[in-house]
């Protein structure tokens, strides 16, 4: 059986010494780490072009990182690739070494420089304070779609549904990821979900963009806009907006969970699904065990001006120095970084050795299974078949081509956020921390503050109302939003909420934060409390 390499038991595998057959020549690599030294000995690289290699930066990672980029090189190298390495330290060890980002000044210099990135998993240690490098990266650089192809390799790496082929294309850098948290409270923390019109229109004109480009037929939109109808509500809209540029294409909504079950039960009714960042990046992971294995799959990460190419899977630190790890998602990433910088001949040449090595079935343990493979191997002995089968072709699968780039970003023809909408301060939201149980309690302090400008409204716990008329059996934290609505015929302004947060503060009051509530032309920009 197929499992993720994070997940699989430990299992011994012995030391192989046997080396690949074929040996390319040339070596174009700039200095590695002491502790890559054996890589740089070991590898080589046939240049098939006379052009200036491109400098791709890599990061060697941690865990498992170091013994699949080595293995993913060696191939990439052995294709033909035209590229000049040069490495870069981030993650554990930066960390480690007091700088909470996890990179270093003279990495972001690299890779600005170069625009590409190659990476290996890396690993966030566990503490406060210390933010994930895999997000930084993608948010620093604007590298707003997260690319996920997930394809089914039936019969030799078994799943359920042998004729999956679905493309996930994640918003990369805003929804919780936004990473904006705060605890508020004893009982009650808080993380702000931010969703923006340009983000949204980026990233659903992408996901039309590489349907276009890559010959698929449909696009599909995962949101929960039935509950969160202002942030996914958006998603959800401006997705239409953007499907009405791409009449060619067929599009359709989703609600996610709805979506998520067909995902499951009949993969093969998708194309490509784009998603806001959380449900993308849950359901990709998903999908990808799906088809297979998720070490299997490849990502990429496309902005405006950088990329960066990586496995889907972590680091696997339990697999470390071990040569078990498949390489396969890092591999198959590699070959997206070549077509994108634009040597999509050695990209179809790694590619089609890979295929033709899963055909063999010369598998590593992950997907190793009696009756579907051949040789169980390890990490190094995996590249080596692999390079032993370069400009080799499958019989079984369809080959590999690469006929475009992935596509760049595309801007938008039309522009409905540059409309200003007229904006009405219609009342403020104060969270308060309160330890009582009692809302009639709170409210009664609370009235004492409003005055012929704002009236109390309506108490939440939790999202829930609980006051006026609230159910006993609604659970109460120590969190409660207090809702003052403006006076009908009244006008305010800031200065009127500031006046209400003193008064609140005379009261002794513990207001944590407050949130103004605006209509937009009109419309609300805000929700109802749950049961309101």
């Amino acid at each position: 059986m197929h499992h993720a390499e994070a997940n699989h038991p430990d299992r011994s595998n012995e030391e192989k010494t046997n080396e690949p057959k074929k040996q390319p020549a040339d070596i174009q690599l700039h200095p590695l780490p002491v502790s890559l030294r054996r890589f740089e000995a070991n590898a080589t690289v046939t240049t098939l072009s006379k052009q200036a290699a491109t400098p791709i930066i890599v990061a060697f990672g941690d865990g498992i990182g170091p013994e699949i980029m080595t293995a993913s090189l060696r191939v990439l190298l052995a294709a033909g690739a035209n590229i000049a390495i040069e490495p870069i330290e981030i993650g554990e060890p930066v960390y480690l070494s007091g700088e909470t980002s996890g990179i270093q000044e003279s990495a972001w210099k690299s890779i600005q420089r170069t625009k590409v990135l190659y990476k290996a998993p890396v690993t966030t240690p566990q503490g406060a304070g210390l933010k994930s490098i895999n997000v930084t990266i993608r948010k620093s650089l604007g590298l707003f779609a997260n690319v996920r192809p997930c394809t089914a390799y039936h019969p030799f790496v078994g799943t359920k549904h042998p004729n999956m082929d679905v493309v996930f294309v994640r918003e990369n850098e805003e929804d919780v990821y936004a990473g904006i948290e705060h605890r508020h409270t004893d009982d009650v923390y808080q993380c702000l979900k931010i969703i923006s019109r340009p983000g949204c229109e980026r990233i659903a004109r992408y996901a039309f963009e590489y349907a276009v480009s890559n010959g698929r037929r449909k696009v599909s939109c995962f949101t929960k806009d039935n509950i969160m109808k202002l942030t996914d509500g958006l998603f959800h809209k401006v997705f239409k907006e953007v499907a009405a540029d791409y009449p060619q294409i067929e599009h359709e909504h989703w609600i996610v969970d709805a979506g998520a079950a067909q995902l499951a039960d009949d993969p093969g009714r998708f194309d490509v699904i784009v998603m806001p960042n959380l449900y993308g990046d849950i359901l990709s992971d998903v999908g990808a065990e799906i088809a297979g294995s998720i070490g299997l799959a490849p990502s990429a990460n496309i902005g405006a001006n950088f990329a960066m190419f990586e496995a889907v899977h972590g680091s696997a630190p339990l697999l470390a120095g071990r040569n078990v790890a498949n390489p396969s998602g890092l591999l198959l990433a590699g070959a997206m970084m070549l077509s994108h910088i634009g040597q999509t001949k050695v990209a179809e040449r790694v590619h089609n050795a890979w295929l033709k090595t899963i055909e063999d079935g010369i598998h590593t343990f992950d997907i190793f299974s009696e009756g579907n493979s051949n040789q169980e191997v390890g990490t190094e002995e995996f590249a080596s078949a692999v390079i032993e089968n370069m400009d080799r072709h499958p019989s079984r699968f369809k080959p590999a081509t690469y006929k475009k780039r992935l596509p760049g970003v595309a801007k938008a023809r039309r522009s409905p956020a540059s409309v200003v909408a007229r904006k009405e301060l219609v009342g403020v939201d104060v969270f308060v921390h309160w330890r009582g149980q009692q809302p009639r309690v709170l409210a009664e302090t609370m009235r004492c503050a409003q005055d012929t400008d704002f009236e109390l409204t309506m108490i939440t716990n939790r999202g829930v109302k609980v006051w006026p008329a609230g159910q006993d059996e609604t659970l109460k934290t120590d969190h409660w939003r207090c809702r003052y609505m403006v006076v009908l015929g009244r006008s305010v302004c800031h200065s009127t909420i500031a006046d209400l947060q003193m008064r609140l503060a005379y009261l002794g009051v513990d207001f944590i934060k407050t949130e103004h509530l605006y209509n937009f032309d009109g419309e609300p920009g805000f929700s109802l409390g749950q049961g309101q």
